[in-house]
């Protein structure tokens, strides 16, 4: 499924779209969700600073799958950001993400960039529509940006 999904990727138009960022809240960000298994659907940047996993909270099920991020700055108990990053406000989520193949790059004056192998459904289709998703990370203020491409 996954080559399918880069090869659809690469021929498809690209649009840009903005997701939603938003707190770890409520079912979405509970530890259960993480996908399985956990060792392919997390990772860790900046000497683990920066963690993210991608989240399966099952329902509904052609947008179950978000990205939690947690990030600096710590608060005054050493306890870091939590940003849930999802396909829209409404907490729908992406039909795939995959962090097999992601790419990453550093601007210290942007942050980490990640890009992440994911899909949206199509509902016209009845499909996954494949894409790209581009998520920066700022370690210096917390602040985190995502858009689909």
């Amino acid at each position: 499924m996954i080559r399918a999904i880069a090869v659809a990727l690469a021929l498809s138009p690209a649009v840009a779209a903005a997701q939603s960022v938003g707190e770890c809240e409520g079912w979405r960000a509970e530890a259960r969700s993480i996908a399985e298994p956990w060792e392919r659907n997390t990772a860790t940047f900046a000497n683990g600073a920066v963690r993210i996993a991608v989240m399966d909270a099952v329902e509904p099920g052609a947008a179950a799958f978000h990205l939690l991020v947690l990030t600096p700055p710590l608060d005054e108990l050493g306890v870091p950001l939590c940003r849930m990053v999802s396909l829209d406000a409404d907490g729908f989520g992406f039909a795939w993400l995959e962090l097999d193949g992601m790419e990453r790059s550093y601007d210290p004056a942007r942050g980490l960039t990640l890009r992440l192998h994911a899909a949206r459904w199509d509902e016209s289709a009845g499909t996954p529509a494949p894409a790209l998703l581009e998520v920066t990370i700022n370690q210096a203020t917390g602040q985190v940006s995502a858009r689909l491409q």
